[in-house]
């Protein structure tokens, strides 16, 4: 779904730059939302709102497709109900499922990566119904060949549970996915790929666990 924020901001005679200013956005990111690259948060959603004076609900557009369809009457509707039904019988359908990944939050399966508190989401999707609680990208090699650069993780937010396990670890202001052994001073923060050293993180730096890796996937390209 793309955020229609260009037509009420241009209505405004409002630059791209400007409205970025004003949320303490980058230009980068309002672009990305205008194109559908990616979706603002709540917040973000709320303050856009306010600025171009209009409802949130505005800002939500629907996709061409179906605003024809909205148009059609009754009976073409019932039309296209049968014709789409038809295709899908033609073709191998198979279910997939959407996940809103945080955009800019990467874990790091290599040697960390920056934790931003601007959380966007970017819609992909998988074959499969996985229970989660949050969904990020991962970045790096030093997870694999279990864990892939490129894919998405699946996290379930909660404490460390047991030793072995593979967790995300937020250690000073750095996002880690690595298998997690409690020590007496704190975390050993464990690679699959054996080229990847150890990492310790003192119990002083007070790293925390975000919560257990339940799933990851390769995105299907739509």
């Amino acid at each position: 779904m793309r955020t229609s924020t260009c037509q009420p901001r241009t209505a405004k005679k409002l630059s791209q730059t400007a409205i970025a200013h004003e949320l303490g956005v980058t230009r980068a990111t309002l672009s990305a939302w205008e194109t559908g690259k990616t979706v603002p948060n709540k917040k973000h959603l709320q303050e856009l709102a306010q600025v171009l004076s209009i409802e949130p609900s505005d800002l939500q557009e629907e996709h061409p497709h179906l605003t024809l369809y909205k148009q059609l009457n009754k009976t073409n509707k019932k039309k296209v109900d049968e014709l789409t039904h038809d295709l899908l019988l033609e073709q191998k359908v198979i279910p997939l499922f959407s996940v809103h990944v945080l955009d800019n939050v990467a874990l790091s399966a290599g040697h960390g990566s920056g934790f931003y508190d601007e959380y966007e989401t970017r819609e992909v999707f998988t074959d499969k119904d996985y229970l989660y609680d949050v969904a990020t990208w991962i970045t790096g090699h030093s997870m694999e060949p279990v864990y892939q650069d490129g894919e998405v993780a699946l996290i379930r937010e909660g404490s460390f549970d047991y030793d072995g396990a593979v967790y995300a670890v937020a250690w000073n202001e750095q996002l880690y996915i690595k298998k997690v052994y409690l020590e007496d001073e704190g975390y050993r923060l464990v690679s699959i790929n054996k080229d990847y050293p150890d990492k310790f993180a003192p119990a002083e730096d007070e790293p925390r666990i975000v919560g257990k890796i339940v799933g990851n996937f390769m995105p299907i390209e739509q």
